[in-house]
């Protein structure tokens, strides 16, 4: 593909005039890189490649430019990599080391998977009789369900005081999401068993215990301050997530007015939301604590959290607009404070 993807293109650019940009039809191109023609279509139609430019009939014209960006992303896609992935590579949003990354992290979740699958069914086939059912009680012994995922995190939670100092009935918000996409995922498949499995191999880690509690969740309730009781608190959180997302999904930037909406409402849950989203001091002291709650082990919890539920990977993507949008607010205040007046 690639030896006539380069000749094609060579020839094109070969008898290209100095003062002329070369470019290709839809049909060239599905011919050069060796891909349908509906395929190049939908890139356009979600804005993945869009044409350099149209015919006066209104037909896609691409420039080589475009025909490399379609044939790196044939390569990327190859790789298993997810489109949107692809688009924030593109657009500078995600760097190529944390893509690489994350790839070879979900790439060895499912090599995992793969191995305890190909593990089962030579079980299964070593069995004289009887093997579909045997097949099917390995598979469940691999499988964790609700309760055993339950009983799992809550002996962990008990046994390492990780909400010292948080009210009784603020505990279970702490964790909410985590239950509600991980914990409480009635069916699961191989690659989400297999990130299940490592998942457990990390909490019982002391080390993750350790860095779970700089996480301090005694800061957000004591020193935040929720004005409303836990269960309307977690709800409301519930629906200001769910317009993050929205806003995600519709390229909305951190200093856009619908995400600045989104932001004056969060911090509006907390008794001193009017004074704390022009205070200086508390925004600094807000985002430096934010800030403290990575380590590798936890970074890598977030990885499998998200290969097993897209929905807690959004969340990760709305917590970062969350404190993009924070970071800004805190530039206008500091150059405020800087011409102010000594004395």
């Amino acid at each position: 593909m690639h030896s006539n993807f380069d000749t094609e293109l060579q020839h094109h650019i070969s008898t290209d005039s100095p003062n002329k940009i070369e470019t290709f039809t839809i049909g060239e191109v599905a011919k050069m890189i060796g891909s349908k023609v509906r395929t190049i279509r939908y890139y356009d139609e979600i804005g993945l490649v869009k044409p350099t430019n149209y015919t006066e009939g209104g037909h896609r014209l691409y420039s080589t430019e475009d025909v490399w960006r379609l044939e790196l992303t044939a390569t990327l896609r190859y790789l298993d990599f997810g489109i949107e992935e692809i688009s924030q590579l593109f657009s500078g949003e995600l760097s190529i080391d944390k893509a690489l990354d994350w790839q070879i992290e979900t790439l060895s979740i499912q090599a995992s998977a793969l191995t305890n699958m190909i593990s089962i069914l030579q079980q299964a086939k070593q069995q004289q009789g009887g093997s579909l059912r045997y097949l099917y009680d390995l598979v469940q012994a691999k499988a964790s369900n609700v309760e055993k995922r339950k009983k799992f995190i809550n002996e962990n939670v008990e046994s390492s005081n990780l909400f010292e100092g948080v009210p009784p009935d603020y505990q279970a918000p702490m964790l909410h999401y985590f239950n509600k996409h991980i914990v409480n995922q009635k069916k699961t498949t191989a690659i989400e068993i297999a990130a299940w499995n490592e998942l457990q191999e990390i909490i019982n880690d002391p080390q993750f215990m350790k860095d779970m509690k700089i996480t301090n969740f005694a800061f957000f309730i004591n020193e935040l301050q929720p004005r409303y009781d836990a269960d309307t608190w977690i709800k409301k959180l519930d629906q200001i997530y769910v317009r993050l997302t929205h806003a995600l999904e519709s390229k909305k930037s951190a200093d856009s007015p619908e995400v600045q909406a989104i932001i004056e409402e969060s911090v509006s849950l907390y008794d001193n939301a009017e004074q704390t989203i022009y205070n200086e001091d508390f925004l600094i002291s807000f985002l430096e604590h934010a800030e403290q709650t990575h380590s590798p082990l936890i970074d890598r919890v977030n990885r499998l959290c998200a290969i097993m539920s897209p929905q807690l990977n959004l969340l990760a993507e709305g917590n970062l607009i969350f404190f993009q949008n924070l970071q800004q607010r805190i530039i206008p205040l500091q150059s405020h404070s800087s011409v102010q007046p000594k004395g």
